[in-house]
């Protein structure tokens, strides 16, 4: 095509609400549209686009969809957006609820969430790009970067597939971070564990065990090869470049950006921030569910990394149990015994509960980002599988 090519498909969703007044101005908007950017459909022209969106398939994939997001997840207390695309050509969008429950904001389709753990999708890819640029290598110990670290045998890698073995910060800081008041940093994190030493819990690579503080340090590291904080290099080599306008990390010393959502427990009072709202890396991105897209299909197109990283990024690197369920480099994934993929993450963070699912076969996209504390977030996936024809042989409910 010689242009990206704009579409928008209205779907009427019937008379949904975000809980409060029933005012005209506290009711929140919720549409299901379709738009189509064709700068991350994957190989599409302008007829693959008409004939996917007339196929008798993709219209009971979108009726059942509306039916499950207006009366399955949105009556489960949802507040947050739920995106389905498939080949980049959006299928289903809706959203429910508000930005600011106190303040009655209502949600928008520009609403940007608190990723939680899915940062560490763009945070491990981020290491992936420098190391693209031999900048750094996967087999770099720690201490080339932190030379008093206490912990031998961390590597880039076993930080990126969570083997390395070290203590979650977010555990030991509780009694070893005092001023509860002062945000914590990344390379706060990294003093007190160089100064304390807390137990590690398994020699490196040796078991996988999830770990915030493998993306914590990654994130450091980015900072200190790059000689850039670590939002300023996110944002000029990740989020600019892929066009992702709605995308940033956040803490709490700055001033939130516009539509801007915040995090609420399940009866919609805020959660306030902590000190460690200002550790960055293994979560602190903020996204909307069409950046989410286009960042899915950044990771087709050969536009961010090579297919060699990518390879080794969808990789399964722990095989001690088995099971279907394995992580790579920075991300999770479901591998079958067909070899067939699934590539997704999940988060959570305060009160916000998020989704990203990444449909390998047939290039099915699944975002739903959360800001008020509700777990049927998680369990929305099994049926939108259901819906799409996917298999759903197992559960992946982790953050």
């Amino acid at each position: 095509m010689h242009a990206a090519i704009l579409m928008a498909i209205s779907i009427s969703v019937a008379g949904l609400q975000a809980c409060g007044p029933s005012n005209a101005k506290q009711k929140t908007a919720l549409m299901a549209r379709v738009e189509v950017d064709t700068t991350y459909t994957i190989n599409l022209s302008e007829s693959d686009v008409k004939s996917l969106l007339a196929s008798s398939e993709t219209k009971r994939i979108q009726s059942e969809l509306k039916d499950f997001f207006n009366h399955k997840l949105v009556r489960s207390g949802f507040s947050g957006t739920m995106l389905v695309a498939r080949k980049g050509v959006v299928l289903f969008q809706g959203h429910h609820g508000y930005e600011d429950y106190p303040n009655r904001i209502p949600m928008e389709d520009s609403s940007s969430f608190q990723l939680a753990s899915i940062s560490k999708t763009f945070t491990g890819m981020g290491v992936l790009q420098l190391v693209e640029q031999q900048k750094i290598s996967l087999e770099d110990s720690i201490q080339r970067f932190f030379p008093t670290f206490p912990y031998k045998g961390v590597t880039v890698r076993t930080l990126l597939n969570h083997r390395s073995g070290l203590p979650n910060y977010l555990y030991f800081s509780d009694s070893l971070w005092k001023d509860k008041q002062k945000l914590m940093t990344n390379l706060d994190v990294i003093n007190v564990m160089t100064l304390h030493k807390p137990r590690i819990e398994h020699l490196p690579d040796t078991h996988f065990q999830y770990c915030n503080t493998n993306y914590v340090l990654l994130a450091a590291i980015i900072e200190k090869v790059s000689q850039q904080p670590f939002a300023d290099y996110m944002a000029s080599h990740i989020f600019k470049p892929l066009g992702l306008k709605h995308t940033y990390v956040y803490t709490p010393d700055q001033a939130a950006r516009p539509h801007q959502t915040k995090s609420h427990y399940y009866n919609g009072k805020l959660v306030a921030d902590d000190c460690f709202d200002g550790v960055m890396g293994d979560k602190g991105i903020y996204s909307t569910a069409n950046d989410m897209l286009k960042w899915d299909q950044a990771l087709y197109s050969g536009r961010f990394l090579q297919e060699e990283t990518l390879k080794e990024a969808f990789t399964p690197y722990s095989h001690e149990k088995p099971g279907v369920k394995n992580y790579g480099l920075g991300f999770r994934m479901l591998v079958y015994p067909d070899q067939a993929k699934i590539i997704y993450h999940n988060g959570w963070w305060h009160g916000n509960n998020t989704v990203f699912y990444r449909f390998i076969k047939d290039s099915t996209t699944l975002v739903i980002l959360g800001n008020k504390q509700n777990k049927n977030i998680y369990f929305a996936v099994k049926p939108v599988r259901e819906i799409l024809g996917e298999g759903i042989d197992d559960e992946a409910g982790e953050d």
